[in-house]
């Protein structure tokens, strides 16, 4: 028992100082990396921050937001969430699509849209917002390949979503 004890302690030691031998070197090494106090100092720079690129995997955590302008961009208004049940499904096979919104009202049509021929159409899959602002929506696909996906709700629209079927 004492052995065991000893080797443990000698272990947490060991440890301990290999861990302050490293931050030791780190710093050092941060030290001198840095400018020296003669040398100007450069100025942040304001930009915009950067937006999804669609290129999601099956489960997006983030939220969508989405308000038509006149160049038909989305803009901040409210959000809502998309996550499939499967990434990958056969041919015919039944996916389900669940999620939440936030800023759109109880009761508001949420319809499921892809991408074909680089433009965004709605598929006959439909529901409404339930109490909660959440929705479920279940659909197949028969056609093989990827599809883009992604769920709106009065203006509101989720990230791309997207399924494989094989």
């Amino acid at each position: 028992m004492n052995s065991t004890l000893r080797s443990r302690c000698a272990k947490a030691i060991g440890a301990g100082a290999l861990s302050v031998a490293l931050l030791s070197a780190g710093t050092a090494g941060a030290f001198a990396a840095s400018p020296s106090a003669a040398s100007p100092r450069p100025k942040p720079i304001m930009t915009s921050s950067a937006k999804p690129t669609g290129t999601e995997t099956a489960k997006p955590t983030r939220t969508g937001t989405a308000k038509p302008t006149r160049t038909g961009t989305p803009m901040a208004n409210g959000s809502i969430t998309a996550r499939v049940s499967k990434a990958q499904v056969k041919a015919g096979q039944s996916v389900t699509f669940t999620g939440r919104a936030k800023g759109v009202k109880v009761g508001t049509k949420v319809v499921l849209l892809r991408m074909h021929n680089g433009k965004w159409t709605a598929l006959k899959s439909s529901t409404v917002l339930k109490n909660g602002s959440s929705y479920s929506l279940v659909t197949k696909f028969n056609n093989k390949g990827q599809e883009q996906l992604r769920v709106m709700a009065g203006k509101v629209v989720s990230p791309t979503v997207v399924v494989t079927v094989k």
